[in-house]
């Protein structure tokens, strides 16, 4: 084990090799100088929602959740109990999945899905989970699809106008919002009756992202804003560029699709971290910390963080490819020390990440009203000890000098609920 805690101090991928409190800083200056409309990393994106308003109750909506794979919509309302009630669910394929479709076929397939929810509703709203601009009216432009959805034609579009066309219903009020966004907006439905003080929204999945509730007189870049108000902020936190990357995150980021762009997601994030695993894995079987399993793990093609976290978690035969390749304990004892050290290590940058946030919304000082995070993804709630790792860092932080207050909670289809409170902000 002397080889492999060597091995983990000279690559400086240990959570000991992070100062936090540098790191909060650091994050923090991007967020102002996103704001400010400087050169960041963290784009800072206005959403123009205004989550410090009221839900309007007993107005039907149409909510819709649009992407991953699947198309998700139904019809909705928030009761005077402050609940939040669907019917007519319709789960369908992302058009542009199996082959490329034009502008008209992709707005039209989605539009036939929800012919029949628009007839009683005045207001939809979009979760749309791809890069979009936001502007005033709530309507967005398409920057990029991603997940292999194939609609070259859309890119560049107004999402909604050209959604309320394909419906004939250019008159309908349309809100567009990405599903962490969408995930803030459902913890502050799901805290009816219950005092916060404000409300950030974060996904640890396949990629990650965070957002919260600014002071619009924050946003030096819009100049045009009502100074008196406040909206959701999308931080667009995933491709934050001033993490303290070791060589190995470096020379793996490398290795992917798109070298430089979302550095801090490929930490961490769940469409990444197995891939990391993999490069570090192999890079110690290179310097000697491996020998009867080297040739094993050199030869391995592909590790998913399902595939990590199988090995850790599970007890029987079946545990994934990484034990097809390590079959003497002292050898699987390093193993998983080093996929332990680089999970610790990600609840360092996740915990890093929210603390900055936290403190930006200068709320939460007081117990009787904390901040609610409501957190989605599968990597934060599946990914063997990332959750209470995440927890002792971020509590060691927000503490002393920096102590706020805090609380978390997960809400079930987050993003299609977003999308209709979202529709329901007066």
């Amino acid at each position: 084990m002397q080889n492999v805690e060597n091995f983990l101090e000279k690559q400086g991928i240990r959570s000991a090799d992070i100062d936090i409190r540098q790191l909060v800083e650091i994050f923090t200056a991007e967020m102002q100088k996103g704001l400010e409309g400087k050169d960041s990393s963290l784009r800072m994106i206005p959403t123009y929602i205004e989550a410090d308003n009221e839900f309007l109750k007993e107005v039907p909506v149409v909510a819709i959740d649009a992407g991953g794979t699947n198309f998700r919509a139904a019809t909705a309302k928030f009761t005077r109990q402050g609940k939040l009630e669907f019917e007519n669910m319709v789960n369908a394929g992302m058009p542009g999945l199996e082959g490329e479709v034009s502008k008209e076929e992709f707005f039209s397939s989605i539009a036939d899905n929800i012919r029949s929810h628009v007839a009683g509703c005045d207001r939809i709203g979009f979760c749309f989970s791809y890069a979009t601009e936001i502007f005033p009216n709530k309507d967005g432009r398409l920057l990029q699809f991603s997940k292999e959805v194939q609609a070259p034609g859309v890119v560049g579009e107004m999402v909604g106008k050209s959604l309320l066309e394909a419906l004939g219903t250019p008159d309908k009020q349309i809100v567009l919002l990405n599903d962490t966004v969408a995930t803030l907006l459902a913890g502050k439905a799901a805290s009816f009756g219950k005092e916060y003080d404000s409300f950030i929204g974060f996904i640890l999945g396949t990629g990650t992202n965070t957002c919260y509730i600014e002071s619009n007189s924050n946003i030096l870049k819009k100049s045009d804003l009502d100074s008196s108000k406040s909206q959701i902020i999308n931080v667009e936190s995933g491709n934050f560029g001033r993490a303290p990357r070791s060589d190995l995150d470096i020379s793996f980021d490398n290795t992917t699709g798109n070298p430089g762009n979302y550095s801090f997601e490929k930490m961490f994030s769940g469409g990444y971290f197995g891939g990391l695993c993999l490069h570090v894995l192999k890079t110690a079987a290179n310097e000697g910390v491996f020998t009867r399993s080297s040739g094993r793990i050199l030869s391995l093609e592909q590790l998913t963080t399902g595939d990590v976290n199988n090995y850790l978690v599970s007890k029987g035969a079946d545990r994934g490819p990484l034990q097809e390749c390590i079959e003497e304990s002292s050898e699987e004892e390093a193993c998983i020390k080093i996929l332990e050290t680089l999970i610790d290590r990600a609840a360092l940058l996740v915990a890093a990440n929210l603390a900055a946030v936290v403190l930006k919304t200068g709320k939460g000082k007081s117990p009787e009203r904390p901040i609610l995070i409501t957190i989605e993804g599968t990597t934060f709630y599946k990914l063997h000890k990332i959750k209470p790792l995440f927890e002792k860092y971020l509590t060691g932080y927000l503490d002393g000098e920096n102590k706020r207050y805090c609380e978390f909670t997960e809400v079930p289809q987050s993003s299609l609920a977003g999308a209709a409170l979202a529709a329901l902000i007066d």
